[in-house]
Formats: C-alpha cells, structure tokens, sequence
C-alpha cells in the first residue's frame, strides 16, 4: 500500500503544473435553473392562447464574475429570458450594489431574448389575454427570479480562482434579415438580402489547471425558432447545452447581439433549433481550439443612461379610430393611452436609456438596452473595430430599438412595436444619432481603441 501511494506521489510531481500569476485575472462562476415549477404564461408571441404544457428544456441564469490584477469586479448574468423591464433590473442592481458595492458600471444583466420563457412582471403584459390567476403566477415567479440571480451573485463571487481570459470572433451564417426576405418564400430564394452581422464573439475563461470554466459566447439572432408550448432557451438553448457537454467543467453563457430584425429561418420546429444549436455550438467549439487572443488583467467599465426622445404621441381621434378599427395589441394599447388621457396622466416624452462600456484587457464590449437592430453593430465596429463585441437585451427591455433608415421605413421595427411595450409614441428621428454619440463618448472613456 505504501509502496503504490509512494508511486502515485511521484507520478503527480511529474505532470506539468500551470503557475497563473496572483495579480493575474481571477474568475468566479456560478448557474441556477430558472425554469418555472408551474406552468404559466409565455413570453414573446401574441398569438399564444393558452399557458405553457412542459419542458423542451431547463431554463438557466448564470454568473462569471471577473476580477483585475488591481482588483476591480465586475458581474455579467446571462439568463434564458426574454428580458429585463426596468423595474426589476433596478430592484436587482440596487441588491447588488447593497449587499456586494457592486455599481450599475460593473454590472451586466443579459437575457437571451428566448420567445419560449415566462411572462415577467411590468413587461408587455399587455400583449397577453391574462386573467387574476395567471397574474399571479406571473408575479411569484418575478420575485422568485430576483432572488435566484441575487444568490447566483452571491455563489459567483465566493468562488474566485486564478484564470486567464482569451478573445476572438468566430462566424455563423443562419441569421437572416426578415425585413428584407420574406419568410414564406425562405425555402426557394437562392440569394438573401442584408444588411448582417454573422460575426460569433466568444470570450474563454480558463484556469490553473487549463481546464475551460467559462465560455461567453454571442450572436445576432432571434430566438423565435420555436412558438409552441414548452419552456426552452431556443436555438441559444440548445448551443449552451452542446457546449457544456462538450466541456463538462465550463458554464456555457450566451449573450444577444443586435439581432432585433434577424430571424432564423426557416424555423418553427424543435429539429431546425437543435440545428441551430448545434451551428452555433459548433462555430463557438472552432473558436476555442484555434488561436485566441490572451487578454491582460485590466479591466474599466463605464454606464450611463441618456434620454431618448419620443416622436408626437397620436391624438384623441387617431387613437378612438385605433381602437375602433383594429383588434389585439393595438386595439388594447390605443384603449390603454385613452384611459391616460382620460385620467388627465402625463405621457412621457423619453426614456432613460442604458448605454455600458466594459474594457476586458484588450477586449471592447459595447451593452445597449432594448431590441436594437442590426446596423447599430454594424456601425458600432466601423467606429472601433470589427473585433468589437456587442449585446444588446441587456439591463433594460423597453422597446425596439430601430436605425434611422427602419424608424423612417416604418413597418413593426419602426412603429408598431412601440404599441406591444407600451410607449404613447414610435421614437424620435434624433434615436441613433444620440445612441451612437454616448457609444462614442463611454467607449472613449472606457479605453477603446479607434482603428
């Protein structure tokens, strides 16, 4: 027995040993199941009748925390929900900063924008036939999420070790603009129409002992693949779970681009967003075993929240003919701004709109509220680089956000989506001018480098 002990000692002193620096990055991870324990409203499609009957798969929130050779944290959540409403990101950033001195700079909450997960609290209510009951459950799962990410925070933060952190861009190309492709026609069109971004962005944590403990990973799609009746991350969904299983020891984390006017498509059964999952596991699995750039211990986050003004909201008359002439979501947002304005309530003007900048070593990642649109990205990276990362879905869900070219097009991106969130009116022609001036000015002051 000693004899064979003895032997195993010496045969670890011969295996190699990664030695990471101590004012190096340290990581800290952590996941919970967010998955409802009964079933509920779906969030995403207004043309659900029922509550949810089952389980695709589990729904996830996860945790990496990161922290610099200088100390300074910061805290991304990824979750497989269709978003955050103001409220509830407040409530929860506010936890952070209370019981950990975590501020709204150093904390990113992401959602996937999964059109199959619950209903929350405050956000596009609405857009769904609820009744007393179904509210309520809508309610008790909002405040049971809050307190899971709070604890996921929490488990995240005391689990630091030393890592290393690596960047690189992959490419995936299932994305289409549905704005400019019809999807009934998808199946016979032989050339698709822009513009995309098929970029993959993946960020890869590993540790001491050169094992993957975390993998950031994003695209600039849709998850609305599937419209039926069970809770599932998606196409997202799937992609995370071939990724752990293809990395046991890593959280996979997937974070949304600025896929507001892209589809997968064609789409609507489970075998296309396993496809999906599986494209985009694949294009991720591509990145983490080719070269990637190390990226050094220092770490800057910027936030702010600018005032996004809103066009004219439509008058008395234009809405009581809304009401009169249309049905669904219009027909209950034009009955919903009458009542305002029969209760002599203020309409608002403009939103504050969050706007974050993190500079990861040599890595920039750009954070934009709402459901932005394609060429946000596309004109953020002709400003600092097509190795530029950015999410969107993120801190704040509180509308589409179009360019200037869809805004003027109008059609659901640039006007009618402003009834399924509740806004009196579409937004302002000065939106992305103002979006990518503050981009500017945080990016700058986060350290961005300009090409």
């Amino acid at each position: 027995m000693r004899i064979t002990l003895f032997l195993i000692f010496a045969l670890l002193t011969l295996l190699p040993s990664v030695s990471y620096p101590q004012d190096g990055w340290k990581a800290g991870t952590a996941r919970t199941n967010i998955t409802p324990e009964e079933n509920m409203w779906m969030a995403g499609f207004a043309s659900r009748t029922k509550p949810s009957d089952g389980i695709l798969h589990d729904l996830w929130a996860k945790a990496l925390v990161l922290e610099d050779a200088q100390g300074k944290r910061a805290l991304l959540i990824t979750t497989d929900i269709l978003g955050f409403p103001r409220e509830l990101s407040e409530r929860i950033r506010q936890q952070l900063f209370d019981k950990h001195k975590l501020t709204k700079e150093q904390v990113i909450l992401s959602s996937s924008h999964s059109h199959s997960s619950p209903v929350l609290e405050n956000s596009l209510t609405s857009v769904y036939p609820l009744y007393d009951r179904e509210a309520d459950k809508i309610k008790r799962y909002t405040v049971l999420l809050e307190r899971k990410i709070i604890d996921l925070a929490t488990t995240a933060l005391q689990s630091l070790q030393p890592v290393k952190l690596y960047s690189q861009n992959g490419v995936v190309r299932f994305q289409v603009n549905r704005r400019n492709n019809e999807e009934k026609n998808i199946r016979s069109l032989s050339e698709l129409k822009g513009p995309n971004d098929y970029s993959v962005p993946v960020i890869k944590v590993q540790n001491a002992q050169s094992e993957i403990v975390a993998i950031i990973f994003g695209y600039a799609c849709h998850p609305t693949v599937l419209t039926g009746y069970q809770w599932s991350g998606d196409y997202p969904g799937f992609a995370q779970i071939g990724l752990e299983k293809a990395f046991p020891k890593a959280n996979a984390m997937f974070f949304q681009g600025a896929g507001a006017d892209q589809n997968a498509l064609p789409r609507t059964t489970v075998p296309l967003a396993r496809q999906y999952g599986r494209e985009l596991a694949s294009a991720v699995e591509r990145v983490l075993e080719d070269k990637m750039d190390e990226l050094s211990p220092r770490l800057t986050t910027v936030y702010s929240e600018i005032d996004l003004l809103l066009s004219s909201p439509p008058d008395e008359s234009e809405l009581q003919n809304i009401v009169q002439t249309t049905s669904g979501y219009s027909k209950r947002w034009a009955a919903t701004m009458l009542e305002k304005i029969k209760k002599k309530e203020v309409l608002i003007t403009s939103y504050p709109y969050p706007v974050q900048a993190w500079m990861i070593g040599e890595q920039p990642l750009v954070t934009l509220g709402g459901e932005v649109t394609i060429e946000y990205a596309i004109k953020i990276k002709q400003i600092f680089g097509n190795h530029t990362f950015v999410m969107t879905y993120a801190n704040d869900l509180m509308g589409y956000i179009p360019s200037l070219k869809i805004l003027k097009e109008g059609g659901y991106e640039g006007e009618r989506a402003q009834m399924v969130y509740g806004l009196p009116a579409k937004w302002d022609a000065s939106i992305e001018t103002t979006i990518l001036n503050e981009v500017i000015r945080i990016g700058k002051k986060a350290g961005f480098p300009l090409p």
